[in-house]
């Protein structure tokens, strides 16, 4: 269930075809996105040419240039939504893609030192901060109320796959781009060059830009305007709820990250081959998002985030008493339609119910607190699988996200029922 405003025609995705600054939106977010993935590989595969710094052993390095990269998600989160609100977001999204663009390109030109490659990384990953809170207060500015559904299921199926597909064709493109353009400069080419090209093809979008009030514009205290944004959502229990949500279902996927490295185990696969869990479920979250961008004007109706939570729980629960590969892979894709069915509907509840003039700084929250919530189970999940075992973590996964699904329905129908 999500609140909108019933159209009298509602064409799904076939609407949101022809609006081009929507689509301009979408191309560059998909280049964008997959610009992310490939550098995280390209930063990877660099590692060789780098040498140890004393005192830290070469796996270590690994794990020190995975902390680089998350780090800023979690310390520049909410401060990226705090000048969304007050700049233009074509400026920020363009411009954060111009400066990736460019850092990247400054690699082959810089020293061949591990501490270097760390601050570039870092640096890349902070401006990433800015443009995600942009991306999600752009689509409300260029999609009509009614078809945000099916933006936000657009968006959805092609942000899992360019996860799922950036991750499988980045090295194959650094090697073509090393045979294409040579060793010393085609890796850090194709991937600036993704950058840019997504900066280019966002420039022509034209944004009815809400200006900010006076008071808003002379404020320079970002961590008044933090604390503006936690009390709002305070006030708001229905956009607090739908943020929780979220935050739990990123908690699933994170969590699940880990675990599906033990399935592959027990299924009888190489460790290196539980990606095929997760892009498993990145097809049903895909399929899911289809289902609801094509007829979610007919759905609105139903409690589709109560349907998702009771789906990814009852998938939890029987997952560890699956013996068959290609049914445990069916369970992944139920639970990814069952993820759909509440990441979709939630984000669009926030993007109608939050004023345009607080949509950076609720944006950036956003985007913190699903940040925090990816960091926390990989950090725990691993160790509590030790002492616990597999299938009593499953089983209780599956115990909370059905509580949470139950509690979050029960809060909320009311309100629900009220807004739509």
């Amino acid at each position: 269930m999500f609140p909108t405003e019933p159209a009298a025609v509602n064409n799904g995705f076939s609407a949101l075809l022809k609006n081009r600054g929507f689509m301009l939106l979408w191309i560059g977010q998909l280049i964008s996105q997959l610009a992310d993935k490939v550098f995280f590989v390209l930063m990877i595969a660099l590692l060789e040419f780098y040498p140890a710094p004393p005192g830290l052993a070469e796996n270590s390095m690994y794990s020190t240039l995975m902390v680089a990269f998350t780090i800023p998600a979690i310390l520049f989160g909410s401060a990226g939504g705090v000048f969304v609100d007050r700049l233009p977001k074509k400026l920020i999204m363009v411009g954060s893609d111009i400066v990736r663009g460019l850092l990247t390109l400054c690699l082959p030109f810089l020293p061949r030192e591990f501490f270097i490659l760390l601050l570039l990384t870092f640096a890349i990953s902070t401006v990433t901060q800015f443009f995600a809170p942009a991306e999600q207060a752009a689509i409300p500015l260029l999609v009509r109320r009614e078809n945000l559904m099916a933006a936000n299921a657009l968006f959805s199926s092609t942000m899992m796959g360019a996860l799922i597909v950036g991750f499988a064709i980045g090295e194959p493109i650094l090697s073509w781009a090393k045979t294409l353009m040579g060793e010393e400069y085609g890796q850090e080419i194709i991937v600036g060059g993704l950058y840019i090209l997504s900066g280019a093809i966002m420039q022509p979008i034209k944004f009815k830009e809400h200006k900010p009030h006076q008071e808003l514009q002379a404020s320079v205290n970002p961590w008044a305007e933090f604390t503006e944004s936690v009390r709002y959502l305070k006030k708001n229990r229905l956009v607090l709820n739908a943020m929780l949500q979220l935050t739990t279902l990123y908690c699933v996927f994170a969590a699940l990250t880990v675990l599906t490295i033990r399935l592959a185990e027990d299924f009888g696969l190489k460790e290196k081959q539980f990606g095929f869990f997760l892009a498993a479920a990145g097809v049903g979250m895909v399929m899911g998002a289809g289902i609801l961008g094509h007829w979610g004007d007919k759905l609105h109706h139903k409690p589709l985030p109560l349907i998702g939570f009771l789906a990814m729980a009852m998938v939890l629960g029987v997952f560890t008493f699956t013996h068959n590969l290609m049914l445990a892979l069916g369970l992944c894709a139920f639970l990814g339609i069952g993820a759909s069915f509440i990441g979709v509907p939630m984000q669009t509840l926030i993007q109608q119910q939050t004023p345009p003039t607080m949509h950076g700084k609720v944006f950036g929250f956003q985007n913190h607190a699903v940040n925090i919530a990816l960091s926390v189970p990989l950090a725990i999940t691993g160790p509590l699988t030790d002492v616990l075992g597999l299938r009593v973590v499953l089983v209780t996964m599956s115990v909370v996200v059905a509580a949470v699904g139950v509690w979050a329905w029960q809060n909320t129908r009311r309100v629900l029922q009220d807004v739509i």
